[in-house]
């Protein structure tokens, strides 16, 4: 399952989540504003902005990358 953690008004974000719905890729999110939780959880993993977006096999990257996400399709 793709994860994506997200913020509130954040324009990539929207876009991202806009990406997998379109291609009918399932995802669950978290937003950031309201659990503050994974905020200290994607800061350790390096991530300084948001969307991140944790992939099946593990790996993450942050921003809004159609290149990346097109795979998933």
């Amino acid at each position: 399952m793709v994860t994506v953690f997200s913020k509130n008004n954040c324009i990539q974000c929207k876009m991202t989540k806009k990406f997998l719905q379109q291609h009918q890729i399932n995802f669950v999110e978290h937003t950031i504003d309201e659990q503050p939780e994974y905020v200290d959880q994607l800061k350790a993993a390096g991530f300084l902005a948001t969307p991140v977006v944790k992939l099946p096999n593990g790996s993450a990257f942050s921003g809004f990358r159609p290149d990346r996400l097109q795979a998933l399709a």
